[in-house]
């Protein structure tokens, strides 16, 4: 059995304040079907987080669509979609009884649905989905009413026997879950934290007796228990921090007698993210595809350029942050100085600034006025 695993989508985010809607486009209108042309997969697995929030834009739902015809009626591959926790479980739900007879199917439950999935070869294996199962989803499931639990792990505790009643008892299982392992790699700034305190993380062992678990919510594409459960990464590098991630999708082969190969697929997007470092006059000087990128830019220059973000903008058109280095590592903090370096080295920096802005040296009669508001700062900020 062969299935290719994504997830986290995340249709209808923007960076920086770009819509990423062209990019997203790209490599699911485009890339996608290709890929799931060249591999023949027996079902798209797509684990969580389709949309970035629960009502998404118009043109997002387009795309889905778009692209879900694509694979299911286009190219007569089954798709296994659940929520993650950036959707509202009953809007991607919608019409899902409907949409099972066409082979798209939509597990909104978080108690699950088995979905058995025929193979080319004549072979087959049991693919058990379940939506985004928060304690306080599952305790409102009367299949679950005589449980006690007070978190994540103790939650899918409960739940695990009940998905496991849902498998025939021979045959591969495959499970589609949106969830925080504990052990997973995170990335803070793109994933929404799933509860306070880390007591969203459920333990690896609870997803035992399944030959393959394919899991959405963490953005960097891993393996965990030697590959049997997987995070196939987003689909785009939704913030700085994932701008070293290589993202791809996850083909899985599932053999006689559990044996399992993964492969990873890359995707790549028509614009990268990029972090770029180095002086204001430098980087006014980059040439190349990275002019094109979305890019964050840290400049090393030790003192603040006036404009900088707008006249780096003229080179590069998607800057999604800017920031000094000096900001990161303290270098030129003013938490030692005494009280009359602390005013004269703003003092100075905002002459610079009104010379290069109007053209004239600072007027002498704004002085007094500066340093009071630089003194009331100095005071307010302590």
């Amino acid at each position: 059995m062969r299935f290719l695993h994504t997830a986290d989508w995340h249709l209808g985010r923007s960076l920086g304040g770009y819509s990423l809607q062209e990019d997203q486009a790209a490599l699911l209108a485009e890339q996608l079907p290709a890929i799931v042309r060249d591999t023949a997969p027996d079902a798209v697995l797509l684990a969580g987080d389709v949309f970035d929030r629960a009502v998404p834009p118009a043109e997002a739902v387009r795309l889905l669509d778009e692209v879900l015809s694509g694979l299911v009626l286009g190219l007569g591959v089954p798709v296994v979609m659940i929520p993650g926790n950036h959707d509202e479980a009953r809007r991607v739900g919608f019409g899902a009884r409907l949409l099972a007879a066409s082979r798209l199917h939509i597990v909104q439950s978080p108690c699950g649905e088995a979905i058995p999935v025929a193979g080319r070869a004549g072979d087959g294996a049991t693919i058990v989905a379940c939506g985004y199962a928060t304690p306080l989803a599952l305790a409102r499931e009367p299949s679950l009413a005589h449980a006690s639990f007070a978190d994540h792990d103790g939650a899918f505790a409960a739940l695990a026997p009940c998905l496991h009643a849902l498998c025939p008892a021979e045959g591969p299982r495959v499970l589609v879950a949106h969830a925080f392992v504990a052990g997973g790699a995170e990335s803070p700034l793109s994933e929404r934290a799933l509860s306070v305190g880390g007591s969203g993380a459920i333990g690896a062992d609870r997803f035992a007796g399944f030959d393959y678990v394919a899991l959405g919510h963490l953005h960097r594409p891993q393996n965990l228990l030697g590959g049997r459960l997987r995070y196939s990464g987003s689909l785009f590098p939704y913030s700085v921090e994932e701008a070293d991630h290589a993202k791809s999708v996850t083909l899985v082969e599932l053999g006689p007698q559990g044996a399992l190969r993964i492969e990873e697929i890359p995707l790549t997007p028509r614009r990268g993210l990029r972090v770029l470092t180095g002086r204001f006059a430098t980087l006014r000087e980059t040439e190349g595809p990275a002019r094109e990128d979305y890019v964050a830019l840290v400049l090393t220059d030790p003192t603040p350029v006036p404009e900088a973000q707008r006249r780096l903008a003229e080179i590069f058109p998607r800057i999604v942050g800017l920031r000094y280095a000096a900001e990161r590592t303290g270098t030129g903090s003013l938490g030692g100085a005494s009280a009359a370096e602390r005013v004269a080295r703003p003092l100075d920096l905002f002459g610079r600034f009104h010379a290069e802005l109007r053209g004239t040296p600072l007027p002498e009669a704004a002085r007094p006025v500066l340093v009071a508001a630089i003194e009331a700062a100095e005071i307010a900020g302590h």
